[in-house]
């Protein structure tokens, strides 16, 4: 919107009021306030909300993989045909035999349930989710058959482990007996503890060469799954179509969206309440813009009379007003874009702060999965927030502005 230089001078008067208006300049202080809080709220929530999806993308599919091919009955027999198949279908960057058992496992009188993941050394060494989250010890020290294991810290603090500890793990399928199926209890060492930030395997987690697993679990030289890792996450249905086929008779292939089906299902639902939610925001402070200006136009209406009579047009009063009431929303949107950056970059003191002064754990991690507060900025929802914002703030000068354009200059000074 181009303006002459008179009609910025009046703008830039409006903008700050006389003292005889201060009231005018609260509303409108306040309006700008409200605009930038509204942003800053989207924008903090919805990043927090991209950085809570990726994350847990990241972890969960970082440890399960993009899809996997399970075993009937819980047991994959055939699992180098299908490995084989796996690793010639176009489109999949890596598959690796899998073994998950949830049993129980117990040090010194403590006791908790664990996820025992038997894995190829490689593999285990190979996994970034793994290999990156070491807290204490070394990966290196599961060898097949050595009997050392890697736990999730969590488990650790649970049970009281630490490197060198001996943990002893329950399988309660254990050899039959002629008073009937008998406990395997078997003891391991603990050679590493990892922290891959997703609680629940945090709390659960036993890692173990897959020779070790199929030792406890008594599966001979069979595995539970074969996990698949691909090019495009979002794209894994059909690139795994043609496997599909050839292993239907042997396991079932299920992708990562049918394993985290409802977390991921509840988020894409959260993140869109919560934008309509917060819009409501921007929203009230487009109206609260909206009165600011009725009130400018109000007060103004001698002087906008006169500037009539001096020639002014129509059109010249229309720009005058829209760009008062623009200007306010795109100093609240700038606003609110910085106060949401800041308060992102220091997201994590300002819960710790929180937390201190309210005396509660408002981030609990056995709750929210993840030990910390995520965040990611989508430069394109951003550039929506903005827009949306800008947007709502020029609609709502319309109105003011031309009610002040279509302003009768002969009505109003008559009796003055």
């Amino acid at each position: 919107m181009l303006l002459s230089s008179y009609e910025r001078m009046i703008a830039r008067r409006y903008l700050l009021p006389g003292r005889g208006e201060a009231f005018i300049a609260l509303v409108a202080g306040i309006s700008l306030i409200a605009v930038m809080l509204g942003v800053a709220a989207l924008v903090i929530v919805m990043s927090v909300m991209n950085g809570f999806r990726a994350e847990l993308f990241d972890k969960i599919v970082g440890l399960n993989g993009h899809a996997v091919v399970q075993g009937y009955n819980g047991v994959l027999r055939d699992w180098r045909q299908v490995l084989d198949d796996a690793r010639q279908t176009p489109g999949v960057t890596s598959a690796t035999p899998l073994i998950e058992q949830p049993l129980f496992a117990t040090l010194e009188g403590r006791s908790d349930f664990v996820l025992v993941r038997g894995m190829q050394v490689p593999d285990i060494l190979g996994n970034p989710t793994i290999r990156d989250n070491v807290k204490a010890g070394a990966l290196t020290s599961l060898v097949p058959n050595s009997g050392t294991v890697a736990i999730g810290s969590r488990l650790a603090e649970s049970l009281g482990a630490s490197v060198g500890s001996d943990i002893s793990i329950i399988n309660p399928q254990g050899p039959a007996t002629p008073f009937g199926t008998a406990l395997r209890m078997v003891s391991y060492r603990v050679g590493a503890i990892v922290e891959v930030g997703v609680y629940d395997y945090d709390k659960a987690f036993v890692i173990m060469p897959m020779e070790d697993a199929q030792t406890l679990l008594m599966l001979g030289d069979g595995v539970n799954m074969v996990e698949i890792n691909t090019v495009d996450a979002d794209r894994v249905e059909r690139i795994l179509a043609p496997l599909a086929d050839k292993v239907g008779a042997r396991g079932r292939l299920v992708d990562w969206r049918q394993l985290n089906s409802q977390l991921f299902e509840a988020l894409a639902v959260d993140r869109i309440v919560t934008f309509t939610v917060l819009s409501i925001i921007i929203l009230v402070a487009v109206f609260n813009i909206l009165s600011s200006l009725i009130m400018l136009v109000r007060a103004k209406t001698r002087d906008i009379a006169i500037l009539r009579t001096m020639g002014a047009s129509r059109a010249s009063l229309l720009r005058i007003f829209m760009t008062v009431g623009t200007t306010v929303g795109a100093l609240g949107v700038g606003a609110g874009l910085v106060l949401g950056f800041v308060f992102l970059h220091f997201r994590q003191s300002v819960v710790g702060f929180i937390g201190l002064v309210t005396g509660q754990n408002i981030w609990d991690p056995t709750v929210r999965f993840l030990t910390t507060l995520p965040s990611k900025v989508d430069p394109v929802e951003i550039t929506a927030i903005s827009i949306v914002a800008l947007l709502l703030a020029f609609l709502a000068t319309l109105y003011p502005a031309l009610k002040a354009a279509n302003t009768d200059p002969v009505q109003v000074l008559r009796y003055d």
